[in-house]
């Protein structure tokens, strides 16, 4: 959470000061070459395509938008994401004869992480210099931020049903059953490839003249272009936030009542993990998913614009909330292994295997968790719970 905080202060800073360079953006009606008709949509993130009867167009640019803060932004979260995704593929690997399922759960939500993460230095280049990759990249990369996104939603909604039927239903013939997990993930990758296939089609790197740089943009014109990206986003949002957002909320529900009436002298630090997972997961992308629906629907014409100050405000905001769903990936490690006392005990114990760590701090960290009996429990069940 003190990742999101200063991701969010950062941007907050740099946008203010660079609002008065966007006060001095109001050009005369000869130099603005960048304005144009709705006829002629097309948008990349930080862009617009509205003309308001009865008044000028709006600018192409948000004004006071930083697109330099966007970049740093996006290279901390990379780097943050890298080290704590991997540190989570290498230690889940090591784990091979006490792995259980929600384990090989996080394994897979790693891997997705770290796909999405991977894709960030070229988003962030494109914020400041536009895509300078080429078309296959913007097609792959495209489909590779598609497919990390619906296959690490789908995950964490797989790992909420796994907890429940753990503590809940006090039920682990499932749980344990590997090949039954495995299979599970195989078709969430499945599933999240299929849905990200049709971004990977549209997608192209154009030449957008009034913006003198390439885009990596949906390339669909005429008039069902605005038809399929309201039925993209509405699937996006749907498929991809709200039913699994569902589903975990149904199972931890459900699991906090279990755990909230059980004897368990260690349910209270089990409940506080359960709520800061939820709430991570709906205060990094719920903003995001409602600017974004508001933002389509705006596009659609189904929300009537009153000024272009609104236009500004929704195209700041949707950056904004962007940025805050991406350090998702970054959190997801901190939520789901690095609280846990068996992540680090693997991971102490791999460091001294490959001769990273001293044979007398390994044993003293191994002597202090045994005599926690929640180091106990951890090392039964999963990383976190």
């Amino acid at each position: 959470m003190k990742l999101q905080l200063f991701i969010v202060s950062l941007l907050n800073g740099l946008v203010l000061t660079t609002q008065e360079e966007g006060e001095q953006l109001n050009l005369s009606t000869d130099e603005q070459n960048g304005f144009f008709n709705i006829n002629n949509f097309q948008s990349d993130n930080t862009t617009f395509t509205y003309d308001y009867a009865g008044g000028d167009p709006c600018q192409r640019f948000v004004p006071g938008f930083n697109s330099l803060c966007m970049m740093a932004v996006y290279i901390i979260v990379f780097v943050v994401s890298v080290l704590g995704n991997g540190l989570v593929i290498i230690v889940v690997c090591s784990m091979w004869k006490s792995r259980t399922s929600t384990d090989i759960y996080l394994m897979h939500l790693a891997v997705a992480d770290l796909l999405f993460c991977v894709t960030l230095p070229f988003w962030a280049t494109e914020t400041h210099y536009g895509w300078v990759f080429g078309n296959f990249l913007c097609k792959l990369l495209s489909g590779f931020q598609e497919l990390s996104v619906f296959s690490g939603v789908f995950l964490l909604a797989c790992i909420s049903v796994d907890r429940y039927f753990a503590i809940v239903r006090a039920t682990r013939r499932l749980s344990s059953n590997h090949l039954l997990v495995k299979a599970v993930c195989g078709v969430v990758w499945l599933v999240a490839g299929l849905l990200s296939l049709p971004v990977a089609m549209k997608r192209q790197s154009m030449d957008d003249k009034d913006l003198e740089q390439w885009i990596c943009y949906d390339n669909v014109t005429g008039e069902s272009s605005d038809v399929w990206r309201v039925n993209m986003h509405v699937l996006h949002h749907t498929v991809g936030f709200f039913l699994p957002l569902v589903v975990m909320v149904v199972c931890y529900g459900w699991t906090l009542v279990t755990l909230f009436h059980s004897r368990n002298q260690h349910k209270h630090k089990a409940m506080r993990v359960i709520l800061a997972v939820v709430l991570a997961f709906i205060l990094c992308w719920l903003p995001y998913n409602i600017t974004e629906l508001v933002d389509t629907l705006m596009r659609g014409g189904s929300l009537n614009e009153k000024s272009c100050e609104t236009r500004y405000r929704v195209g700041m905001t949707l950056e904004v909330t962007k940025v805050l769903a991406y350090t998702h990936c970054a959190l997801n490690p901190v939520l789901y292994a690095f609280i846990g006392e068996k992540f680090w005990n693997q991971l102490l114990s791999a460091l001294y295997k490959h001769g990273l760590l001293s044979k007398r701090l390994w044993v003293a960290y191994r002597k202090g968790s045994a005599s926690s009996t929640g180091s106990i429990r951890s090392k039964q069940t999963s990383f976190s719970m």
